[in-house]
């Protein structure tokens, strides 16, 4: 497919054609052979098959902004597109529209469940997708509702929906109610995937800004279950001298 390079970004004609449209017109394919090697697109690998524009996170960003007001089926179908750049503009649309003022709480349930329509059909399939939409999605509606909300996606066993349901704990740490985010890391220690080691690590590190404290109790007592990548991830900001000793054991 010939795709043009440049094109002006609008909102107008706010529909999923509407918003194809103006990401295919912003199409490199140079930086979409990046893409897809730093995706890991190739046969086996986490993100197999994967297709790519070769628009850069700036670009998406932008874009969603400019349509900002795409109505939810709208950006329901947009988030379906076989291309990923697409489905991440459209998921920031969603996750914008869950925190925004306007939508009210029939709005945001609505919201959290196509998500987890979304997330189950495949369509949430990358951990960047994953990263810049669970928390301000997933996490929220938790955080509002109950941990319990999440079991759907922990339970899975597809490795997107985990990494969804360790992604929305951001909520729960920034508000220091840190047993929930230290369960659920918990539950994926022995995870077989590094990138569920290097999100538990993630949340554990982010534990670790807030209550230094009750981190180093949780290392001391799950060091030896834990990957070493987790670990690594856990302890970046702790002082060089402690970093050591603790891959030292």
């Amino acid at each position: 497919m010939k795709m043009p390079r440049k094109a002006p970004v609008s909102g107008a004609g706010l529909t999923a054609a509407g918003l194809e449209h103006a990401m295919l017109a912003q199409a490199n394919p140079a930086d979409a052979k990046i893409l897809m090697s730093f995706f890991k697109t190739g046969k086996g690998q986490y993100g197999e098959g994967d297709k790519f524009l070769g628009c850069k996170n700036p670009v998406t960003r932008r874009t969603a902004k400019a349509f900002r007001d795409l109505p939810v089926r709208e950006a329901v179908r947009a988030a379906r597109s076989e291309w990923h750049e697409i489905r991440l503009c459209a998921l920031l649309i969603l996750a914008d529209k869950y925190q925004s003022k306007k939508s009210n709480d029939k709005d945001r349930a609505a919201i959290f469940e196509h998500y987890a329509n979304l997330a189950r059909g495949g369509f949430v399939n990358n951990w960047d997708l994953v990263d810049l939409t669970a928390p301000g999605i997933t996490g929220a509606y938790a955080f509002e509702h109950g941990a319990d909300t999440l079991e759907r996606f922990a339970a899975s066993g597809h490795l997107w929906e985990e990494r969804i349901a360790v992604l929305s704990m951001f909520p729960f740490i920034r508000a220091n109610r840190l047993e929930i985010p230290f369960r659920t890391v918990d539950r994926f220690l022995a995870h077989p995937h590094d990138l569920m080691h290097k999100a538990c690590g993630w949340m554990l590190r982010e534990i670790g800004k807030r209550d230094r404290a009750a981190l180093t109790t949780y290392l001391e007592q799950n060091k030896a279950r834990m990957s070493r990548t987790t670990l690594r991830y856990a302890i970046e900001h702790y002082p060089e001298p402690e970093r050591k000793a603790f891959l030292a054991r």
